[in-house]
């Protein structure tokens, strides 16, 4: 990006007009001042950040009653609301039968605003807005720190206006909270270069181990470029940077690790079953579905095979540029590469200890080791995980920008006369080809196409007439159109994200490019069987998504937007097909709780995606026997029959295939010796009575 800072002497000019503060420092001038900021910066700067704040929280809030958020999440909190044993594990029903497939941190922020505020759309999403939010702010901080009130403006907006990143915030998914954690960290671990002390860098750990809480291993990615830049940078002796960093990694290793051991120190018949987990322990979650599974794609844990990569395209160097990544992602990749190997080159021969080359190091190495991460990983993948690289793309572009038209303007023509040019005619370039693959999706598209064209023109041009006519304000105002030009096409898209119903399991946003996988609001047709990418809503064959999450469940009433949920089948895993077709309908599940007889389960059914949706419906707990895919290994015969033998669960749904694999058994049992329940039992518009899949099992069922 660019910058129209002024000169030295101009800027302190400008400064010397502000009132210093009174000699009493009252309340008055302090709360100006939170207005207002600091007296050395600009009268704009302060203004200017509650702005983009203001922008950031109109984009992530807008017509906030409307979001479905993701029915996984939702019913997991829903059911940490009515459980603290459900709420600490993470469990997605309230009777702790399973877990979500990932640690509960996330869980726990939106549960404790459930449970201060009640259950509904803007408890939950309020957390999320606010990390969002908060981010921003954090980012602005962490790089006005080193390179000015321009540069840390320039990344506020560039992570106000990231697409995925305003699809993902308006969403119940974890990424939101998982990038704050991760930028506190990175501000701590700043500080603690800066200063030397051991307490920063610990507190930049414990910020890490709380985001490897939320998402596991995904908050690790930062680790190597954290680590090189405290061990090169940090203005004390070798032996204390290691002996620090050693201490730290301590820190890292407990509060990443606290909560997995305690669950897989209990006993498992007094816990959830792990979800996601082959073995139910946190460990194989770890390294394999939610580790390793994701990078390699190896059957090292269930729905780690792979198949889960069509949801951002094939892997490869250009997964970031493809048409389903392209517009959420990649519009200021071209730049911020160019203005990293810029920024680092003009920081070259800078002390080791320079702060401002440390900032790029941190930020740069955020950007790369999340670019290749995400390009190569060859296991299940979403769009919206590259949330996480947004931070760096934005510091990266706002810093080193910010370096290069420093050096644009003040160097030698031979030198520098071409680098920051060619980096906006790149990002140009490419934002014109993101636009040309939506042409007429909408209008908004068309203009931003042409906004985009005209300014980065009139952007090249006016910096190269500029300096080599040394007319400074020209480039000041070629600097301007330069920034409109990088940010239309982004603008564009976010404002479709925030406008629009968006996927509440694969949020994207702007308009469909991918085969139904890349659009906001487009379904996921042509999802890999077997994995994390379906429509999230209600599974397949429903009438609508039950996801809203409106008033808490009552009665015989399902939550506002809400009107059925079904079974879904045809899952590829080990017995991933037991349920399939049934509908689970409204009618049924008034049946249900007529007919539940004190049981803590009000059915079991074969994945979460079903039992998530009648959990937001009934209000009452439901058994998710295979987990995401149906072939977690989390119901056996012999828990089954106890579960019955106990009076804890009455009803199961099995489909008129049987089922697969692991749950061959239940299905083989449960049709010998349950009671079918014929539609005409709760359903008054059956004309006949027909097989639905749905058994009564009763204590006298169990020999």
């Amino acid at each position: 990006m660019t910058t129209l800072a002024p000169p030295p002497g101009q800027e302190s000019a400008r400064r010397s007009h502000r009132a210093g503060p009174p000699a009493d420092g009252g309340l008055n001038y302090r709360a100006r001042k939170l207005f207002t900021g600091p007296e050395d910066d600009p009268r704009w700067a302060r203004p200017a950040l509650w702005g983009i704040l203001l922008l950031a929280t109109a984009l992530y809030a807008w017509n906030l009653t409307s979001i479905t958020g993701n029915t996984f999440y939702d019913a997991a909190v829903y059911s940490g609301t009515k459980s603290w044993k459900a709420f600490f594990f993470g469990a997605l029903d309230s009777g702790s039968f399973i877990t979500v497939d990932k640690p509960p941190f996330a869980l726990w922020v939106m549960g404790l605003s459930a449970r201060v505020f009640g259950y509904g759309t803007w408890q939950l999403m309020l957390p999320m807005v606010a990390a969002g939010t908060g981010s921003v702010a954090l980012l602005y901080r962490q790089v006005k720190r080193d390179f000015g009130a321009v540069a840390g403006t320039i990344s506020a907006l560039v992570l106000t206006l990231t697409p995925i990143t305003v699809a993902i915030t308006r969403d119940t998914n974890p990424d939101p909270i998982l990038v704050l954690l991760m930028m506190l960290g990175a501000a701590a671990l700043m500080k603690a270069v800066r200063n030397g002390k051991l307490m920063p860098l610990v507190w930049s750990a414990v910020a890490i181990g709380f985001a490897f809480n939320t998402k596991m291993m995904q908050a690790y990615v930062v680790l190597p470029a954290f680590f090189l830049v405290y061990l090169w940078a940090t203005n004390v002796s070798l032996g204390r940077r290691i002996r620090n960093l050693a201490v730290a990694t301590v820190a890292l290793v407990v509060s990443s690790a606290w909560w997995m051991v305690i669950v897989d120190l209990i006993p498992a018949s007094s816990r959830p079953y792990i979800g996601g987990s082959t073995d139910n322990t946190v460990w194989d979650l770890v390294i394999g579905y939610n580790g390793f599974g994701r990078i390699f794609g190896a059957g090292s844990s269930v729905g780690s095979q792979g198949n889960g990569a069509s949801f951002g395209g094939s892997s490869g160097l250009y997964r970031m540029f493809n048409e389903i990544m392209g517009g959420q992602i990649s519009w200021l990749i071209p730049f911020a590469a160019i203005a990293l190997v810029g920024g680092l080159v003009l920081r070259g021969r800078a002390p080791r200890t320079d702060a401002k080359r440390a900032a790029l190091m941190l930020w740069g190495g955020w950007f790369v080791l999340h670019f290749l991460t995400f390009s190569l990983a060859e296991g299940t993948f979403h769009p919206y995980y590259v949330t996480a690289m947004a931070p760096g793309i934005a510091a990266v572009a706002g810093a080193g920008g910010v370096l290069l038209y420093r050096a644009f303007r003040e160097g030698s023509a031979a030198k520098w006369a071409w680098v920051l040019p060619a980096a906006i005619a790149a990002s140009t370039v490419w934002a014109v080809v993101l636009l040309q693959r939506v042409s007429g999706s909408g209008t908004v598209y068309t203009v931003a196409e042409i906004v985009v064209a005209t300014a980065g023109i009139a952007s090249v041009l006016g910096l190269l007439v500029g300096r080599f006519t040394r007319r400074h304000r020209l480039m000041g105002f070629a600097a301007l159109a330069a920034i409109v030009a990088l940010l239309a096409g982004p603008a564009a898209y976010s404002v479709s994200a925030a406008t629009s119903s968006t996927n509440g399991t694969n949020p994207t946003a702007g308009p469909s490019t991918g085969g139904g996988m890349g659009g906001g609001g487009g379904g996921m047709s042509g999802a890999p069987s077997g994995t994390k990418g379906k429509t999230g809503s209600a599974p397949s064959g429903s009438g609508s998504s039950s996801g809203k999450m409106g008033t808490p469940p009552s009665g015989g009433t399902a939550p506002s937007g809400t009107k059925s949920s079904s079974e879904s089948g045809g899952q590829s895993a080990g017995g991933g097909s037991m349920g399939g077709g049934t509908q689970v309908s409204s009618e049924m599940i008034t049946y249900l709780k007529k007919h539940q007889d004190g049981a803590t389960w009000l059915l079991a059914v074969s994945t979460d995606q079903t039992a998530s949706s009648i959990i937001l419906e009934s209000g009452q707990p439901v058994i998710s026997m295979g987990g995401w895919s149906g072939s977690d290994n989390a119901m056996t015969l012999a828990k089954l029959k106890s579960l019955v033998k106990s009076g804890k669960l009455h009803y199961i749904i099995i489909s008129s295939d049987g089922g697969q694999g692991t749950n061959t058994a239940i299905a083989t049992w449960v049709k010998a010796h349950a009671t079918a329940v014929k539609s005409s039992a709760y359903s008054t518009s059956s004309t006949t009575s027909t097989s639905t899949g749905l058994y009564r099992l009763d204590t006298s069922d169990v020999s």
